[in-house]
Parts: C-alpha cells; structure tokens; sequence
C-alpha cells in the first residue's frame, strides 16, 4: 500500500477525523496530526474572514511535496488537505497528518509536510480585514 494515502484540496469543510483515519498505521510508533484554522488576526491587524484560491496545478505540487517527505523520512503514512474558498474565523484551512515509527521522526516530517506545502504548494489567501482593507498572500513565497 502506498504511504500517501489522502491529498485533496477541497472547497468543501475539511474533517480531522478522515484525515486521521487515513494515516492509522499498525507499525507506526508515533502519529502527528497539524490543524491549520482560520485565526481572528494577521501581524496584529483584526481579520474577518479570508478566502483560499489554488492554482491548477495545486494537487501536482502538493503530491510532489509529499513524494519528497516520504523520501526523507520513514513515513508508514501521510495525509494533507487544503480548503479553498470562502473561510470564516475558526474554520480549518488544513490539515496534515504523518505516521512514522518514532515520534521524532512524526515530528519532523509532519514540521516539513506542513512548511513545505505553505511554502512550495500554489495557494493563495485573500485575508479580509475589519478596516475593510484585504491582502493577498500567496504561498511559494
């Protein structure tokens, strides 16, 4: 069976639940599990809502991330889905999940999943602010 065993982004409510369930592994010492939510401010500027667009290839790239971890780390399974869309505060943006043998390597893949999508996976946030002002800020920094 393959390590990776749920991607997706989606435009629909994400589920910490399935993403969890997929990463159940009998030979996995230590499971992580990252919940990315929607927070209330942005460099202490108070935010309303944001809203996430990904590019085309969002899916390819966020596959390819999660090629690499696997490389590096003895991931027995991986996880990770994205929302786009419309979010309102407290909504889950993402959710990533990683079972390894140890803890530290869970740890640490988990720490590479999540920085790695943020940074290398094409998702853009359109973060909405109580002064009415809004700011895009894109992944692949």
């Amino acid at each position: 069976m393959d390590v990776i065993r749920l991607l997706g982004i989606r435009d629909s409510a994400l589920s910490v639940d399935e993403v969890l369930s997929a990463v159940g592994d009998h030979a996995a010492g230590g499971t992580t599990i990252f919940i990315g939510t929607v927070r209330d401010q942005d460099h202490g500027k108070p935010v309303t809502r944001l809203s996430y667009s990904a590019h085309p290839s969002a899916e390819k790239e966020l596959h390819r991330v999660a090629e690499k971890v696997t490389a590096d780390f003895p991931v027995t399974a991986l996880a990770a889905v994205h929302r786009v869309g419309d979010l309102e505060l407290g909504d889950i943006a993402v959710v990533v999940a990683v079972a390894c043998p140890h803890r530290g390597e869970a740890f640490a893949a988990s720490r590479r999943l999540i920085d790695d999508l943020k940074s290398e996976v094409p998702i853009w946030k359109n973060q909405h602010f109580v002064d009415g002002s809004v700011e895009w800020v894109g992944a692949c920094e």
